[in-house]
């Protein structure tokens, strides 16, 4: 990329409004002269090799800068065409950094004429969140305690030393063997939910140092890839339950899901979802992490060159095999790690799905930033062991809105929240635990039925 010059979509310098730039539609405006543009001129650039898109009213053209935004490629894609300014402040904490870049990217702005937001956006639910983010910033609940992640981070490392000092003094017959996969699991799955903190830059007020932690609770602790990371659930957040946007739905060679999916591809070939009870609940849990992200990260990484991750998973690996080859020996080792994964599959997957997979899942609707999040999310009910199990992911709603805040202040915001849904009719969900897992069952199967339904009669 150059300077700050401004751009047409073909990367040539845009002529001012006055001389008839792409896209303008009257005069330039004071001082900077820039090309006025109407949402239809910005819709139609929002296809792979031509991507605009807006951030307070301001025009970007960001085809060429997508191939090197931390983030990932698709994640700023996922925005092209659109007003992205909700999903720009919810994701940086220090905005100032990334507007750097964004100065070299400007080619325009929207006419005077042109409401702030694209249609389908409700315009006063916009004004009120932001007047509710405002208010959580001031209050200081963007703000974390270190105290808190420190203590979270002992409790991992205390639950590893637990597992290898149990096999230490009492050897490795069956029950203490199975005693050590639980622990390990249960600090594999805290890790889990701890590198999730890192990866939202939650804790420290540098990026760098949250990158810093996040490689090493991922990489070293739980043996992952922390870029594979950021550019797969970072799309989850852009677009949640979003067809060929989140990559949590994003199964369509698998699985059918939602209401409207089902109907819709009514294939000539065999669906998972119909044989929910014979086919998903006993391999699907305990195998997407043991079988599927592992081996769908170590590709990431060598196809990538991703030699940075790949060298921090390396010391989980060999910090592994020194603390428990001399009681398992090697295929010992394997066995027992892959147990472990076993068992933390099935939290994973259990505690992620809880809160989103009953919920909306469909097609791209272009809703503001509270709605597509409340469509797509629910809580689970509060309570010391629910917040310790989930990573304080029950509160889903609150990470999703602010996925920058510090999970310990989740509980302060939710009645802001949950007043701000209240007032403009938005649906808040609350489950209990044991009901939240009851509806993933049965939105599954809800969604094999009304694929088999369409397969047979329509």
């Amino acid at each position: 990329m150059g300077g700050g010059g401004q751009q047409t979509e073909s990367g040539e310098p845009a002529k001012s409004a006055g001389d008839g730039g792409p896209g303008a539609v009257g005069s330039g405006r004071g001082g900077g002269n820039l090309s006025v543009f109407t949402w239809e001129e910005v819709q139609k650039h929002s296809h792979k090799g031509d991507q605009w898109l807006v951030i307070d009213r301001k025009v970007y053209n960001v085809t060429q800068w997508v191939k090197r935004h931390p983030g990932g490629i698709r994640v700023i894609s996922h925005y092209a065409g659109e007003d992205a300014t909700e999903a720009f402040t919810a994701f940086h904490p220090n905005l100032t950094f990334p507007r750097k870049f964004l100065k070299s990217l400007l080619i325009g702005e929207l006419a005077d004429t042109e409401p702030s937001q694209e249609a389908g956006k409700n315009a006063v639910v916009v004004q009120d969140f932001q007047a509710l983010r405002e208010r959580v910033e001031k209050e200081g609940l963007l703000r974390a305690k270190p105290l808190f992640f420190s203590l979270y981070l002992g409790h991992i490392l205390l639950l590893e030393a637990l597992s290898l000092g149990l096999l230490w003094h009492w050897g490795t017959s069956w029950s203490v063997t199975l005693l050590c996969s639980v622990i390990l699991a249960t600090s594999q799955s805290q890790a889990g939910w701890l590198q999730h903190d890192f990866g939202h830059l939650s804790v420290f007020k540098k990026s760098s140092w949250n990158h810093i932690l996040h490689k090493f609770i991922i990489g070293h602790i739980k043996g992952a890839s922390a870029n594979w990371w950021n550019h797969r659930h970072f799309q989850h957040h852009a677009k949640p339950n979003v067809f060929c946007k989140d990559p949590d739905v994003n199964m369509l060679h698998l699985f059918v899901l939602g209401d409207s999916q089902p109907v819709e591809k009514r294939w000539k070939t065999f669906s998972l979802t119909t044989v929910l009870f014979f086919f998903l609940l006993p391999v699907g849990p305990p195998l997407l992490i043991p079988l599927y992200f592992q081996i769908e990260i170590m590709r990431t990484m060598v196809t990538r060159r991703d030699w940075v991750d790949l060298a921090w998973s390396m010391t989980f690996y060999l910090r592994y095999f020194c603390c428990y080859y001399p009681f398992f020996g090697f295929f010992g080792c394997i066995v027992f790690f892959t147990f472990v994964r076993f068992l933390e599959s099935h939290w994973f997957v259990w505690v992620t799905q809880m809160s989103h997979l009953p919920m909306d899942i469909d097609h791209e609707k272009h809703h503001d930033w509270l709605t597509m999040q409340l469509n797509a999310t629910c809580n689970i009910e509060q309570s010391p062991f629910n917040d310790w199990f989930s990573g304080h992911l029950n509160f889903q709603i609150e990470h999703h809105l602010f996925p920058t805040m510090p999970r310990h202040n989740y509980q302060a915001v939710a009645p802001l929240v949950q007043a701000l849904c209240e007032k403009h009719h938005i649906p808040y969900q609350v489950k209990t635990l044991q009901g939240a897992f009851a509806d993933i069952i049965s939105s599954l199967k809800k969604s094999g039925d009304l694929w088999l339904d369409a397969y047979l009669h329509k």
